[in-house]
């Protein structure tokens, strides 16, 4: 009797371990039908770091896991991601997915981000069957991405370097090196003249500064004397210029008046001047000789014919 008793118990802890057990994966199953999405990333660079079951954040916060990671068929230089994401998430047009590390362990992630807002859903099917969120060059995938670029820059600094430092430039450096110094000596050397020229150079600043003050003061002074005492004399010299102006228009009508008689006094005055001249010249011609006949002969060789010599004839020879 006590047996039986023991097995029905055994019996009834099976049942409802069977039955809580049941409850449970119903729950979980419930839990387990939250509506989700999936998208697909295609990415040109290497995924290093993400596999099946990987972390999907949008902006930081959990929405999602890698389903599938495999090469694109026929396109082997496209890694094709599938992620499940959170119904909720807002996947709208300016997504872009990206591959971030995680610390220092190696491990990444797919991180959303650059949703606009106002924007439309992503639901357009891709290639695969579900939309196609943009890949993004970011984090650790754009490092690697430039790591050969970064690489090559490396290497032609180093040869550059190399070249810089050889034995022929290090001599010049040397000797830039050693010029320099000789210059600093020489310049320490120099100090108190050159203290000395600092202090002349100030003390001519300072003159010249005067100067211009100074001659700023007479460009107000000039300008004063031109304001108070320039107008008048410009005032004078405008009437004596309009009084010239106007005894050179009265000239003008005198000429003008007299230009008929200064012709007569051309044709007919100056040739009987020229006549008169000439027997002016005549007359004074005559009594010239009449002058010398009387210093000469007196008053009877004016007044009688000259007597003529008495004619002797001579013997002939």
């Amino acid at each position: 009797m006590e047996t039986r008793s023991n097995h029905v118990l055994v019996g009834t802890v099976v049942l409802a371990l069977l039955a809580g057990t049941l409850l449970f994966t119903v729950w979980l199953a419930g839990l387990s039908t939250k509506a989700t999405n999936c998208f697909d990333v295609y990415f040109s660079q290497g995924v290093g770091g993400i596999s099946k079951g990987t972390a999907v954040n949008y902006s930081g916060v959990p929405v999602g896991k890698v389903e599938k990671i495999s090469l694109l068929p026929n396109r082997p230089e496209f890694v094709w991601v599938r992620i499940e994401v959170d119904g909720e998430a807002p996947i709208l047009q300016g997504t872009t997915a990206q591959i971030k590390g995680v610390g220092f362990t190696g491990a990444s992630e797919i991180s959303l981000d650059g949703a606009v807002k106002g924007g439309k859903p992503i639901d357009q099917a891709g290639p695969q069957g579900c939309p196609v969120i943009p890949s993004g060059s970011g984090g650790l995938g754009a490092l690697l991405n430039s790591a050969p670029e970064l690489l090559d820059r490396i290497q032609r600094l180093t040869e550059r370097l190399t070249e810089l430092l050889s034995d022929k430039n290090q001599n010049s450096i040397a000797d830039i090196l050693d010029n320099f110094d000789k210059t600093s000596k020489v310049l320490a050397d120099r100090a108190p003249d050159l203290a000395k020229a600092i202090g002349q150079a100030q003390v001519a600043a300072q003159n010249a500064g005067i100067a211009a003050q100074r001659v700023g003061i007479l460009a107000d002074s000039t300008n004063r004397l031109v304001n108070e005492q320039g107008k008048p004399a410009a005032e004078d010299l405008r009437k004596a210029i309009a009084s010239v102006q106007r005894a050179a228009d009265n000239l003008d009508s005198v000429v003008s008046e007299a230009k008929p008689g200064l012709n007569n006094f051309t044709k007919s005055t100056l040739p009987e001047a020229n006549r008169l001249v000439h027997d002016l010249r005549d007359l004074s011609s005559s009594m010239q000789g009449f002058s010398d006949r009387l210093n000469q002969g007196g008053v009877g060789s004016v007044l009688g014919a000259p007597k003529l010599p008495d004619y002797k004839p001579g013997k002939q020879r």
